[in-house]
């Protein structure tokens, strides 16, 4: 199945509670008091937040106004070009990772417990060691048993050595010896699995910021990238994750995983007006093959359901 397609089928249950009451509002008679106020209702219930609702609406109303339109439908392209330009002036900022060539990428993977930091980290070395990548991981979630042993059924099936030390570690360390490692062997990308922690408790938070330090320190010539990893279904509680996270690491990109049925679908674009940090993978399912880099044509269309104009 193509991506796209797949997309589509991911965001259908955000188009039928958003982009349905969106198709059903554009397709009525007139633009009046009552479009607007549904219109707010429509996406501040789709996590795009008050205030970039009211601010996209007030768009809306000035080319309206301007143009002399009288229909919601011819209104339409204009509303979905908004969205595009929104996502795209932050995307402009940053894609999908890009290695380094001679020179170590280390990638730091955060973010809360059981939004996907492990899976994300076995898809991305999935990934680059079909291209051709020597790849290391640090098994930087040094809490959870569970969590080592995830990272390396990971390590086994992608053929990407894991550093790790023994439950309970000191994670700033095991980073330490990975960055090392990876040294020693000419590796080309370090992915650091990091512990899941509430972005409420502040030692934890503290703890995470010490693995970055420790890197940061240590790096010599290679490059940091730190991806925050957030759950779709988050909703307005993945931007206030997005918002604790960037104070303690200098976030340089998010990946958005489980995007299903439940995803609310404007955080996305709250999280990118409010923070500016531009969204690098989008990841759909278990597989390898189900991360994919963040396309803001492509995620905007498939969210309201548009035709793919590509043929993708």
């Amino acid at each position: 199945m193509a991506f796209f397609e797949k997309l589509k089928q991911g965001l259908r249950g955000v188009r039928e509670r958003w982009s349905g009451g969106l198709s059903s509002l554009f397709s009525g008679t007139s633009i009046d008091g009552e479009f607007w106020d549904r219109l707010e209702e429509i996406l501040i219930s789709g996590d795009v937040g008050v205030d970039l609702s009211l601010e996209l609406i007030d768009m809306l109303k000035k080319e309206t106004a301007e143009k002399k339109l009288k229909t919601p439908e011819s209104l339409f392209g204009i509303f979905e070009e908004k969205l595009r330009a929104r996502l795209s002036s932050v995307q402009s900022m940053g894609e999908a990772v890009q290695l380094c060539e001679g020179e170590l990428t280390i990638v730091i993977l955060a973010g809360v417990n059981g939004s996907g930091k492990t899976t994300t980290a076995g898809k991305m070395a999935a990934r680059w060691k079909k291209e051709g990548k020597k790849v290391f991981f640090a098994a930087a979630d040094t809490f959870r048993a569970a969590a080592i042993e995830q990272l390396k059924v990971w390590g086994d099936r992608s053929g990407v050595r894991v550093i790790a030390q023994k439950q309970g570690s000191d994670a700033a360390a095991v980073a330490f010896d990975a960055l090392q490692a990876s040294r020693a062997a000419a590796a080309d990308v370090l992915i650091v699995d990091t512990a899941g922690r509430l972005h409420s408790k502040h030692n934890l938070m503290e703890e995470l910021g010490k693995i970055y330090r420790t890197l940061e320190k240590e790096k010599g010539n290679a490059r940091i990238e730190v991806l925050l990893v957030l759950d779709a279904v988050m909703g307005q509680n993945g931007l206030a994750q997005a918002q604790t996270f960037n104070k303690v690491l200098p976030l340089s990109g998010i990946v958005l995983t489980k995007y299903d049925n439940t995803a609310k679908g404007g955080i996305l674009l709250a999280i990118a007006d409010t923070l500016k940090i531009p969204v690098r993978y989008v990841g759909l399912g278990e597989g390898e093959d189900d991360l994919r880099e963040f396309d803001v044509k492509e995620f905007i269309s498939a969210l309201l359901g548009a035709e793919n104009k590509d043929g993708q």
